[in-house]
């Protein structure tokens, strides 16, 4: 019968020892870790609600600038049109000026004639007006190169330079923006007649 070897303690191979455990962190530690973390978590809510706002502002600008350009073409969508009807008024305009100046013995057929364009006219007028398209006769105001196209200059002694004598045509807008400038006839500084010119030298 064999007999089981024996082992000698010294030659046999021992389990390494087991690592130390780590040393828990200090108190400092966990606090300064918690600390960075709460940061790093406001920078990040910040920075979310920059961007938030940022959206916010551009759609409200978004919506603003869409409405104004909704109301644009809502209000001017027909300015092509307005503009061929302000013709149309101009030329009942010219047809009613060729008309002969009313006398107390015309016939009554050329005074009923006058007087049912005329109505037409102020008819044709109101409804224009209704829809935002209006005309203006600007004779005695000032020139404004806005709204006035001018013709010719005309010497005038007894209005201003630049004062309207006369228009051609009315200015015409449509819902406030220009359709149509007027045609108009601007004073001018009227030169001095030769008396006065000469009475000027006599006294130099």
């Amino acid at each position: 019968m064999s007999e089981t070897p024996k082992t000698d303690p010294e030659t046999t191979p021992q389990p390494a020892p087991e690592a130390a455990a780590a040393e828990p962190a200090s108190p400092e530690a966990l606090m300064q870790a918690a600390a960075a973390r709460i940061a790093a978590l406001e920078a990040e809510r910040d920075d979310f609600r920059d961007r938030w706002m940022r959206s916010e502002a551009e759609m409200a600008n978004l919506r603003a600038r869409t409405r104004r350009e909704v109301d644009e073409a809502r209000l001017y969508a027909v300015q092509k049109f307005a503009a061929d009807v302000a013709e149309v008024a101009e030329n009942l305009r010219r047809g009613l000026d060729s008309l002969p100046a009313a006398e107390a013995d015309e016939p009554a057929l050329v005074a009923r004639l006058r007087e049912g364009f005329a109505g037409i006219e102020r008819s044709f007028l109101g409804t224009l007006e209704r829809h935002g398209i209006r005309s203006d006769d600007p004779t005695g105001a000032p020139f404004d190169p806005n709204l006035h196209q001018a013709m010719a200059e005309q010497d005038s002694a007894e209005h201003p330079p630049g004062t309207v004598l006369q228009a051609w045509t009315r200015g015409w807008t449509l819902n406030g923006r220009l359709l149509r400038p007027a045609m108009v006839v601007v004073a001018k500084t009227a030169p001095a007649n030769d008396a006065e010119a000469a009475k000027v030298d006599t006294t130099a």
